[in-house]
């Protein structure tokens, strides 16, 4: 990203001046990077801000263009997807919430019951962000394709983790951000169907197909594009690997604390992450401890402290939820890492027993 902060500073919309054709030439290049790891056309990816820009073109912008009529969510989503729902519903819109089960995953047979003759668009993620299950996304788009409704996922924590490929899920919109995959924070795009209808949410230059108005980040689209490289060349060994760490963490703590309950689905599921649930334990005082030690949180990086709605969603108490931790390995997790963070997580507990 170096030389497109001092050396290559143009503005890639502007082509008749030798630095602008550099870093025109870059996010050309960049798209199409991009794009070859969704197997899709280049011209079908809109960057954004991130994925909740992204989010929100798509559901703002697709509902806009229909008109008032029923659209289709769960209550496990991301803020970023609830926030417009309920700005919807506030514009007129009708909005379900489809109920996780407890193991956070949703059903075909539960969405084909909730479709209806005026149902617009459908928005499932493809991986929670905060308990990690992966929802059925292939059998979810095909009852929209077979009822003509428009599928949306936001797949930020998915991209460059596990394999995903639009047109062979049948998605029409997919969210992406490049700071899930190790990129930049401040980038990510939209996937978009060809033939989907989207209104724009801000108007200006006409950049990104008219869609996304605003001078393109050269410096962040460059480091986005190169993230998804090193992440799919490394993705099936990473998926592997913290696959075996994140087991040996969960079978370290649940041999070590008997009363440890993890939360959503062992499988479908993201091999980096794992949400336990430490009944009985004061979840303020849980996280106090802990916080020399371990980075670890109890919800979304969004809540600012409060409940997970997500928990809460598939049936955890308030008390519950508060005693819980969110996990999640990298690159950089060594099998000692892991050793550290269930002797930390022990240690704070049999502090509060003793």
């Amino acid at each position: 990203m170096a030389p497109y902060w001092t050396d290559h500073w143009g503005n890639p919309s502007s082509r008749q001046h030798r630095q602008g054709l550099t870093a025109s030439a870059a996010v050309a290049l960049a798209r199409r990077q991009i794009a070859e790891a969704l197997d899709i056309d280049p011209d079908r990816l809109i960057f954004t801000s991130g994925a909740t820009e992204a989010n929100n073109l798509a559901l703002l912008g697709h509902a806009r263009t229909r008109g008032c009529g029923h659209l289709i969510s769960v209550n496990t989503e991301h803020h970023a997807v609830l926030d417009p729902l309920a700005q919807l519903q506030r514009e007129g819109f009708q909005v379900s919430l489809l109920q996780a089960q407890s193991n956070g995953l949703i059903t075909p047979t539960q969405l084909e019951e909730a479709i209806r003759p005026d149902t617009r668009l459908v928005s499932v993620m493809a991986a929670n962000n905060e308990i990690g299950v992966l929802q059925p996304l292939k059998e979810l788009a095909e009852i929209c394709r077979n009822r003509g409704v428009v599928f949306h996922s936001d797949a930020a924590q998915a991209f460059g983790h596990i394999p995903l490929e639009p047109d062979n899920l049948g998605l029409d919109l997919v969210s992406l951000s490049a700071h899930k995959l190790y990129g930049p924070k401040g980038i990510g795009a939209l996937v978009i169907r060809e033939g989907v209808q989207l209104q724009p949410l801000q108007w200006g230059g006409g950049q990104e197909a008219g869609l996304r108005a605003g001078t393109l980040p050269s410096p962040l689209i460059v480091g986005f594009a190169a993230a998804v490289q090193e992440a799919m060349a490394d993705r099936d060994e990473r998926h592997t690997r913290l696959g075996g760490l994140r087991d040996q963490l969960w079978n370290g703590l649940n041999d070590q604390l008997p009363a440890v309950e993890r939360n959503g689905a062992a499988a479908p599921c993201l091999a980096h992450n794992l949400n336990i649930t430490l009944p009985g334990m004061s979840g303020s005082r849980l996280h106090r401890s802990l916080r020399p030690h371990l980075a670890c949180s109890s919800g979304s990086a969004c809540s600012n402290g409060a409940p997970s709605h997500v928990l809460l969603a598939i049936g955890r108490s308030r008390a519950d939820a508060e005693a819980s931790l969110r996990l999640s390995l990298g690159r950089s997790t060594t099998a000692n890492a892991v050793e550290q963070a269930i002797a930390s997580i022990v240690e704070a507990v049999d502090a509060q027993q003793t």
